[in-house]
């Protein structure tokens, strides 16, 4: 038996403990339309991300295996295998749960057989007045190159007779992102019922082609490569070289055709040709394409009693509403646990220091931000007011590429000075920088994060947060900006870990302590929770620890290329958290014979984070705050609702409570556990009396 799962099939099983939440009965039927919506969304990057790359080795002719012993070949088709199941389940839930159980509330798909004539009319005026002029139809002339079409839009092929001579012909309409995937359609009852907008384009695109008629219709999609890479070696300007890359990933080869399984033969043959896909590439969906889109329903309002109750970040018991955040920070360590505590610290501290007179300059990573970002506004108001601003905008976050060239050209022109990532190297790191004048020298106040500067996915992925003035940590901070601005080298940091350099070695060395210490029969435990784990050292390292009887507990949500539960890896167990927040936070601890050590990081275990990425592994040393944090990690352990075994053939199974055990959900717990901390904080200041007294 190999002693790695394969890192693609791993993966598809994690978007299948996503599907499941979707086939709870007992989930909100919008959550549910949600969770649906989310993994077509994540086999969406799969494919253009994995699929891709295995396509252009299989296309190169690479033969070699991976740990798991599979070719590329063989890994695209157990991918193909296991993807056309997971479809099947998909389209079943859709069709046979969830539009039914929406129109009993209120909520109908309806299609153009449906409509009534007042309906017809008036969705054929819409047709006219707001999609109409949105439509360019490409032709398909079959002695030409076929027009290329956009990735990830819904396309209808359509055959057209000219009654004056019976010839007929193809044309491709694609239907782009600026047009509403719902159409409205209006009904004398409370009921919201809609039309998709391209059920009502096949239905009036005769008005596109006068004189000739439609005599058939199909609906397609492509996915197309996106594992294109800016060749950095060769690269005078990223940001030049980068659009490159934008522009290449349109024209780049299809990697998945869906279509609508009602599709007519001629025109299905039609779409292979102009697509240029083999049969291994095509899916048939029954339904609707472009799952990801039915989010929106998800967020469909008047209709709260179909969503779960809101869980509101609550604010931190560490920080007194109004106070400064340098003061804050200065006083003690501070930890947050995101989406059950505010983000918006973080944001105030770089809001704080932007108009703050004695604060000297920032310095920031930023790889993924919202679209509208109070931190980006933040540090563009830094600038302006003559603070030196540093922001390193890595222009190689996937499909985030674009909105970073657009927020770092907007981030230059106000003054601040921009760099473009490391050659070579993805900057991952979760890192803030500021320098402050107090009391006649310098003081450094660090963010340090497992997850993005982003104030939307804030409120989604739990995450953690550390803010420190400790001097350690801040020379190591500016030896960090030091290092990727200045070209210098990774040094040992006093306290920091940073990858490429040393952060893997450090965690083959806690490891390797651990098994030592097993070995001589002291105790002995790691627990970790990331979010994949597939570095081939690591898990090496792991199943030689479980071989010397150390007790390892990984909390992985989701590729986990490690198999747990066989002789070599018996003392190994991998749960995973699936629940309404993304988990996304970093976090290891290591028993070190009763003084433990707890680490958050940027980094997952993975070959591209250890060895491809700057990274940050932050060891928290502050008793208080490392006591939290080795509980939030037991806590997970706990959950008999969300959470899943991992089996030692690659499958999952839910945990579920034992007899006679009350159930229990850590994210639950985690949002009463913060909402008790806010409202036990808020209780003690109104019994607080604060005097007013003479300022200076």
């Amino acid at each position: 038996m190999p002693e790695y799962h394969n890192r693609e099939l791993s993966w598809l099983e994690f978007n299948q403990r996503v599907l499941d939440q979707a086939l709870k009965a007992t989930m909100p039927l919008l959550e549910r339309v949600k969770f649906l919506a989310i993994t077509a969304s994540n086999l969406d990057e799969f494919f253009q991300v994995r699929v891709g790359s295995l396509m252009l080795q299989k296309r190169s002719g690479r033969k070699t295996r991976d740990n798991s012993g599979y070719t590329p070949i063989r890994n695209l088709a157990a991918i193909r295998e296991r993807v056309l199941k997971m479809n099947e389940d998909q389209y079943r839930l859709l069709n046979q749960v969830l539009i039914p159980a929406l129109a009993e509330k209120g909520i109908l798909l309806l299609s153009v057989e449906q409509l009534t004539d007042t309906q017809r009319a008036q969705t054929a005026a819409i047709f006219e007045d707001n999609i109409s002029p949105l439509l360019t139809p490409l032709a398909v002339d079959p002695n030409s190159p076929p027009p290329i079409v956009p990735a990830l839009h819904n396309i209808i092929a359509c055959r057209l007779l000219d009654p004056s001579d019976q010839t007929n012909r193809h044309v491709l309409i694609p239907i782009h992102d600026n047009l509403p995937r719902r159409i409205s359609v209006h009904t004398d009852d409370e009921k919201h019922s809609f039309i998709l907008i391209e059920d009502l384009i096949a239905a009036n695109a005769d008005r596109l082609f006068p004189g000739e008629k439609i005599t058939a219709s199909a609906v397609f999609r492509v996915t197309r490569n996106g594992d294109i890479a800016v060749e950095e070696e060769d690269a005078t300007d990223l940001a030049d070289e980068m659009e490159d890359v934008l522009t290449a990933r349109r024209f780049a080869d299809t990697v998945r055709l869906e279509i609508r399984a009602d599709a007519p033969r001629d025109l299905f043959q039609m779409i292979r040709t102009a697509t240029g896909t083999t049969p291994q590439e095509i899916f048939h969906h029954n339904g609707p394409l472009g799952l990801a889109s039915f989010m929106e329903l998800a967020f469909l309002p008047g209709f709260d009693h179909l969503r779960d109750e809101e869980w509101p970040a609550q604010n931190s018991p560490a920080i007194a509403p109004g106070a400064s955040m340098f003061e804050t920070i200065a006083a003690s360590d501070v930890l947050l646990f995101h989406p059950y505590e505010s983000f918006d610290p973080v944001i105030r501290l770089i809001e704080e220091a932007a108009i703050d007179p004695d604060v000297i300059a920032i310095k920031q990573i930023l790889y993924r931000t919202a679209r509208q970002s109070r931190i980006i506004d933040a540090l563009i108001k830094a600038a302006e007011n003559g603070k030196h601003v540093t922001a390193l905008v890595e222009l190689k976050a996937r499909f985030d590429e674009a909105r970073n060239l657009t927020r770092a050209d907007e981030l230059q022109r106000a003054g601040a000075q921009i760099v473009y990532g490391v050659k070579n190297l993805k900057t991952h790191a979760k890192i803030c920088l500021i320098v402050r004048r107090e009391s006649g020298s310098l003081r450094r106040y660090v963010h340090l994060g497992t997850g993005n500067y982003n104030e939307t996915t804030s409120r989604l992925y739990t995450d953690l947060s550390y803010l420190t003035c400790k001097s350690e940590y801040g020379n190591d901070a500016s030896l960090l900006f030091n290092a990727v601005t200045g070209r210098s080298k990774l040094l040992r940091f006093q306290r920091l870990i940073p990858a490429p350099s040393a952060m893997k070695p450090r965690l083959l060395d806690l490891i390797a302590g651990e098994s030592e210490r097993a070995k001589q029969g002291l105790p002995a435990k790691i627990i970790a929770k990331t979010n994949s784990l597939q570095d081939p050292d690591i898990i090496a390292a792991l199943y030689s620890a479980s071989q010397a009887g150390v007790e390892v507990q990984l909390n992985v949500r989701g590729i986990c290329c490690l198999i747990p539960g066989e002789k070599f890896s018996k003392h190994i167990e991998v749960v995973s958290v699936i629940d309404r927040f993304l988990e996304h936070a970093r976090l290891f601890y290591f028993h070190q014979g009763g003084e433990p050590e707890v680490f958050i990081a940027s980094a997952d275990w993975m070959t591209r984070n250890l060895e491809k990425r700057v990274e940050l592994m932050i060891p928290i040393e502050d008793k208080a705050i490392k006591r939290r944090l080795v509980k939030i990690l037991e806590t997970y352990f706990k959950d008999n609702q969300n959470a899943y075994r991992i089996q030692a053939d690659g499958s999952s199974k839910p945990i579920t409570a034992k007899k006679g055990d009350k159930p229990f959900r850590a994210q639950e717990y985690f949002h009463m556990q913060a909402k008790r901390a806010a409202k036990a904080r808020e209780h003690e200041r109104s019994m607080t009396f604060e005097p007013h007294v003479p300022q200076d």
